[in-house]
């Protein structure tokens, strides 16, 4: 799907610092809001806006993707993941697929029920029914448990330590100076610092508002 036909061409060209910026604020608006009063109503809207915004990230990147540097879009990615993991970092995701896996594998052997290979050689219905099926089960739910809580605590370790709110601030603070050095013309920060200009400042926007 292509957002040109949705879009003006200037916003697709600044797609990334217009991410990168409001991203950015609302990292710095969660912070804010945790600081005053983490139980608050307002703390909960602000972290709900964030996974909204941060899953709105990856769909733009699967629709269009973003023109930007190596260290652009991990900054983009940082954002989107940080905004999302941080309502749901407490949500044991590996137990639920766990028990939804074995439930399945459960379900599915009731159909092996009078089920023979190799010319009624071997003889499935066994696991159709009694412990068989209820040991398979759970082996295959163990299993898929297993390595969903390792890569779950990988990500939770991360999205934890992204969520930190001086991290969050730090990573709000840098999306939106990224976002800002984009649109003066520069491919990034460093870019920036080291005074490497690409393009005249806001030359597309310009030139498409005067078309």
């Amino acid at each position: 799907m292509a957002l040109e036909q949705y879009l003006p061409s200037w916003v697709l060209d600044y797609l990334s610092p217009i991410v990168l910026v409001v991203g950015g604020l609302m990292a710095l608006v969660i912070v804010i809001a945790y600081l005053k009063d983490k139980e608050s109503g307002w703390y909960k809207l602000c972290v709900g806006l964030g996974l909204v915004i941060g899953v709105l990230i990856v769909v733009l990147a699967f629709l269009e993707g973003y023109k930007a540097t190596t260290f652009t879009k991990v900054l983009i990615v940082a954002a989107a993941f940080t905004l999302i993991i941080r309502p749901i970092r407490e949500v044991h995701v590996s137990v639920i697929v766990g028990l939804l896996v074995m439930v399945l594998v459960y379900v599915l052997l009731g159909s092996l029920d009078g089920v023979t290979l190799l010319n009624d050689q071997i003889d499935l219905s066994v696991l159709a029914s009694g412990w068989p099926r209820i040991i398979i089960a759970f082996i295959a739910g163990a299993f898929v448990y297993g390595l969903l809580n390792f890569a779950e605590a990988l990500v939770k370790l991360f999205g934890k330590l992204l969520n930190y709110w001086p991290v969050l601030l730090v990573l709000g603070i840098v999306c939106i100076a990224e976002g800002i050095c984009i649109y003066m013309g520069y491919g990034s920060i460093f870019d920036f610092i080291r005074g490497i200009q690409w393009k005249v400042p806001g030359s597309i926007i310009i030139n498409a508002l005067l078309i």
